[in-house]
């Protein structure tokens, strides 16, 4: 029965696309982070409908899609060389087979955030885009945070989310950071959505929504969705109007809800202050020294998976006692073929120093471009209104996402290039807007700035 549901909204989403084909982008969004096929048990996983519906987005814009002005963004330019970069190493891998694996997902997924960009010539679409983005990384999110406050907090490792598969965005630290880093999106759509017009169902299910993705780092125990949430509430900080007021509001949720958090969530989080006797933290140390070593002698890197190879020595130190007459119990261990657990270190063991450098230019040079763009429409007119929220909000999920990717090996995280092509999308839109302007209204949000990116 659950096979027909989702094979019977699946064609509904097809459908609609052969009279709307921006559609069609829309349904590949939805099936790379829902994974639908991994949610049935037989209809969908013998069908390649992530393929089907890459076939038809593309298909779709070249037949279809109007394509005046249309312009490559220097960092659409940048994704399409990583992917390049990324090909020469697969084939002088270190374990070929491995990175072949890897290879064959990875250049998916920097191949459509490349194109995304040219199918988002309007407003409309671009919300769009973020609508299905959410509402899709929802369907995970509302699960987790319904069996969150069902089991009385889950457990790092143990909240199920729909599948047993402990990858993509049903990985705990994958979706904590994705769900704490949508949330000024959600807050956007509070304020400024024409899809769903901000009304008090609308607002009602956004907070709720949000609830529900601070819940998830609850319901995983997972020590980096609680940093990604103390980061947003600073970013969220400098757009707010009475800053006094919201540090107050913020401390007083905290002391309330400190007493209701599992200890499951308080044991793992206080490990954060003695990481030295926690072997999960001892071990991406150790990993992270080894693969800086690896560098160093590699540094064009080792291809996908080249991690496979590491060999790893580290003392875990438990104090025990008071601290007046305690005792340090150190620990050796010993362990190989260990992750990265750093999406920084997985580009730089896999890729080298010049992957490293093209993935942090695309992030870098996206966080500069949106901070462009806050400022200079902050003033606009009250149809741009939307500008500066929707860039803050794009800006701000970036910036946690580079927070949790320091922790996890998410360096190609697909739900994350799509925010990338959102961010372009924003960019190019507004340039081409802003071209066929006249001269008056240009000026007046003119800013001094490069080219857009």
């Amino acid at each position: 029965m659950r096979d027909l549901v989702f094979v019977a909204f699946l064609a509904a989403f097809f459908a609609a696309g052969f009279r709307r084909p921006f559609i069609f982008v829309l349904a590949y969004v939805y099936i790379d982070v829902v994974a639908p096929q991994r949610l049935t048990y037989f209809l969908l996983n013998s069908i390649p409908i992530s393929l089907i519906a890459v076939v038809l987005s593309v298909g779709g814009w070249l037949v279809a899609d109007d394509k005046t002005g249309t312009r490559v963004a220097p960092r659409q330019g940048l994704i399409v060389v990583l992917m390049v970069y990324c090909y020469c190493t697969t084939l002088t891998a270190d374990f070929p087979v491995e990175a072949l694996d890897k290879w064959g997902w990875v250049w998916k997924c920097l191949a459509f955030a490349a194109f995304l960009p040219f199918t988002l010539r309007t407003k409309l679409r671009i919300e769009a885009l973020l609508l299905v983005m959410v509402a899709s990384a929802a369907s995970i999110i509302i699960v987790g945070g319904i069996k969150t406050i069902a089991s009385g907090g889950g457990g790092y490792g143990s909240l199920n989310l729909m599948v047993s598969n402990n990858s993509g965005l049903y990985e705990g630290s994958t979706i904590s950071t994705v769900a704490v880093a949508i949330i000024p999106l959600i807050l956007w759509f509070t304020r400024h959505g024409t899809i769903f017009p901000p009304d008090w169902k609308v607002k009602g299910f956004c907070y709720a929504l949000v609830f529900s993705c601070l819940l998830i780092p609850v319901g995983t125990s997972t020590r980096t969705g609680l940093l990604c949430i103390g980061l947003v509430a600073v970013l969220m900080l400098r757009d707010a109007k009475r800053k006094v007021l919201y540090l107050c509001l913020l401390a007083t949720a905290g002391m309330i809800a400190v007493p209701f958090l599992p200890s499951s969530f308080t044991n793992r989080m206080s490990t954060i202050k003695t990481y030295k006797g926690d072997e999960s933290a001892s071990t991406r140390l150790a990993v992270w020294g080894w693969t800086w070593d690896y560098a160093k002698e590699h540094p064009m890197g080792g291809g996908f998976e080249m991690y496979r190879q590491n060999k790893i020595r580290y003392d875990t130190e438990r104090v025990e006692g008071t601290a007046a007459n305690s005792t340090v119990d150190r620990h050796l261990t010993v362990d190989q073929a260990r992750a990265f657990h750093s999406a920084y270190f997985e580009m730089l063991g896999e890729q080298g120093f010049p992957g490293l450098i093209l993935w942090l230019s695309i992030s870098l040079i996206g966080i500069f471009r949106m901070e462009v763009l806050r400022h200079r429409y902050r003033k606009a007119a009250a149809d741009m209104a939307w500008v500066t929220p929707l860039a803050g909000a794009l800006q701000s999920a970036h910036i946690v996402y580079l927070l949790g990717a320091a922790f996890i090996g998410i360096a190609f995280q697909p739900f994350v290039y799509m925010l990338i092509g959102a961010q372009i999308g924003l960019d190019t839109y507004l340039s081409r807007k802003r071209a066929g302007a006249p001269w008056q209204q240009r000026r007046a949000v003119r800013t001094v700035e490069p080219a857009s990116a």
